[in-house]
């Protein structure tokens, strides 16, 4: 490879002086943690999504704990969760002493449908409580499909929305709804991870409608503390004669975690959300131009995702599925051959009943709509900041490695 070709990775942050100037200001100010940059950033979240709360916390796998800790769920309850996803999705459900049944996907959108949901919830029987749609690649799941299927069985809803910020998708009546406004759920978890498509370095928030589930997400956020005085349960240690609150105290309702996010980190979240439209936009332009070169190039073994209609997605991630049988390649060698020529890729995901834990757990789980997906899925770059030129050069690349082998 040339020096002055770029390495593509397949996904990158986007950081300007304006957001290093909003990092700068919460430096120089007094408050680096738990003060007014954090309420800032929550307000234009919600805002944002139409959510009546959102929930800051460190990343996204500490939201997605704090949804199953805010739903109550524990020994005994199942949830429903994906096998197609990351890790969190599902150990979020095994940190609270709950079990995962793992669902199918559909192979060729890796998304949970009503059909896997359906099937998912018979194998799981009536210790189900919850499921969790994942968003994967940032495409929204069917989620009146699963909401209906939900609301009959009297299960709680929570959208991994890690992928999806900025998406939406149409109601019933056609409106546009913004994923995170939870109109077919409880709850809704999005990272801000360096890869996702806007930035606090790290960071998760936590969406919800619920007032009740907004108070206990922030008590699993910052330690079961309170220090609303009207929340108190020991007024003899609470308030001075005066009637008045101690200055000092706090009580804790019930253990927690410290998943708090720094002013630091929401300074920049809050900057980023005013390019959120911009890098949405962006992404679906270069998502349009790979899915142009592959239909022109007219190579039966490689196709997108397929797209479900009704939908605006917030792209993550640019899947491509390659029939690499029939190409006569091994996967593996195709990504390093591509990484020696500047392209970076990766595999989203080894489906998760797969993994050595959960294997154990479960050694005869056959779930073929996510093994069909994972043999054929390889992400390739999708960020902000690349050119129609490094598509171009991406797709161009991967023909010839493909082609090299008599494709």
């Amino acid at each position: 490879m040339a020096d002055a070709v770029p390495f593509l990775p397949y996904g990158r942050q986007a950081i300007d002086s304006d957001d290093i100037d909003a990092v700068a200001e919460v430096l120089r100010g007094d408050m680096l943690t738990s003060g007014p940059a954090v309420d800032a950033f929550e307000t234009a979240f919600a805002n944002l999504t139409d959510a009546r709360h959102a929930v800051v916390c460190a990343n996204g796998t500490a939201g997605l704990h704090m949804a199953v800790r805010a739903l109550g769920l524990g020994p005994g309850d199942r949830i429903i969760v994906p096998t197609i996803t990351f890790l969190a999705t599902a150990n979020a459900v095994v940190f609270e002493g709950a079990e995962v049944v793992f669902a199918d996907v559909d192979p060729d959108t890796a998304l949970l449908t009503p059909e896997t949901f359906g099937q998912a919830l018979h194998r799981g029987g009536p210790s189900v409580k919850a499921v969790f749609p994942v968003h994967m690649a940032g495409q929204p799941a069917d989620m009146a499909g699963i909401f209906q299927i939900a609301r009959d069985h009297n299960l709680k809803v929570v959208e991994d929305s890690c992928h999806a910020i900025g998406g939406t998708y149409d109601a019933e009546n056609d409106e546009a709804v913004s994923i995170g406004a939870c109109r077919h759920g409880e709850m809704s978890v999005f990272s801000l991870h360096p890869v996702k498509t806007v930035t606090m370095g790290e960071g998760g928030v936590v969406t919800t409608n619920d007032d009740a589930l907004a108070h206990r997400l922030r008590l699993a956020r910052n330690h079961g503390m309170v220090r609303d005085s009207g929340l108190f349960a020991n007024a003899e240690l609470a308030f001075a004669p005066s009637g008045d609150a101690n200055p000092w105290y706090y009580e804790m309702a019930e253990p927690g975690y410290n998943y708090r996010a720094s002013d630091i980190q929401c300074a920049l979240g809050k900057s980023q959300l005013t390019k959120l439209d911009r890098f949405v936009a962006r992404r679906r332009e270069l998502v349009a131009r790979y899915d142009d070169l592959f239909a022109a190039a007219k190579c039966e073994y490689i196709r997108p995702l397929a797209r479900r209609l009704g939908c605006r997605p917030g792209w993550h991630l640019y899947v491509a599925l390659i029939d690499f049988a029939a190409v006569g390649r091994d996967r593996a060698q195709v990504m390093n051959n591509l990484r020696e020529q500047g392209i970076g890729t990766q595999v989203h995901y080894l489906p998760v009943h797969l993994q050595p834990y959960y294997r154990n757990l479960q050694p005869d789980l056959d779930l073929p709509g996510a093994w069909n997906y994972y043999q054929r899925c390889l992400s390739l770059p999708l960020f902000p900041a690349m050119t129609d030129g490094d598509v171009d050069r991406v797709v161009e690349t991967l023909l010839n490695v493909l082609r090299g082998a008599g494709a």
